[in-house]
């Protein structure tokens, strides 16, 4: 299977509502996120999966409008995101319906932002791999030929 992977970065703040020591505390992260993707069915009239740039724009580009320098918070924190709602912010809070661990931010990268900004692009966001600091990540991966996946790309 072809794959093509690119690298995202971003920066964010969350806290996970009900851990049991320090993440409990409201703290920052520079994420790094490796997007792979496979083609729907063959390479483009190019050889490639997809252009990287694509992924980018796309992924990216989601990941800049509602994650990058904001605060993701999971919904049922009503206490947290009233407070984090009043500061000064350029960006709203991004109000994520789990609680915003490493794995929970891949999962949803891989099964709600990619079919939506990939829909129709060729390809399919297979894996996730979500650097939340350079010894700790997670990795989210799904079978390219899933029908619920593939369901989620129009397919």
């Amino acid at each position: 299977m072809e794959s093509c992977v690119r690298k995202i970065h971003f920066c964010y703040g969350h806290r996970v509502m009900n851990h049991e020591s320090k993440c409990a505390t409201l703290h920052g992260h520079n994420g790094i996120i490796w997007v792979h993707a496979t083609p729907v069915k063959n390479l483009d009239n190019l050889g490639r999966v997809i252009d990287f740039s694509v992924l980018k724009e796309k992924v990216g580009g989601w990941v800049d409008q509602y994650w990058d320098h904001t605060m993701i918070l999971f919904k049922d924190d009503q206490k947290t995101i009233e407070l984090v709602d009043q500061a000064p912010a350029f960006k709203k809070t991004f109000v994520l319906p789990t609680n915003p661990t490493a794995e929970n931010l891949s999962a949803y990268l891989l099964w709600e932002v990619c079919p939506k900004v990939l829909k129709n692009s060729g390809v399919i966001v297979h894996k996730i791999t979500f650097f939340e600091t350079e010894n700790c990540y997670t990795e989210e991966i799904a079978d390219p030929s899933d029908p619920k996946l593939r369901k989620l790309y129009g397919l």
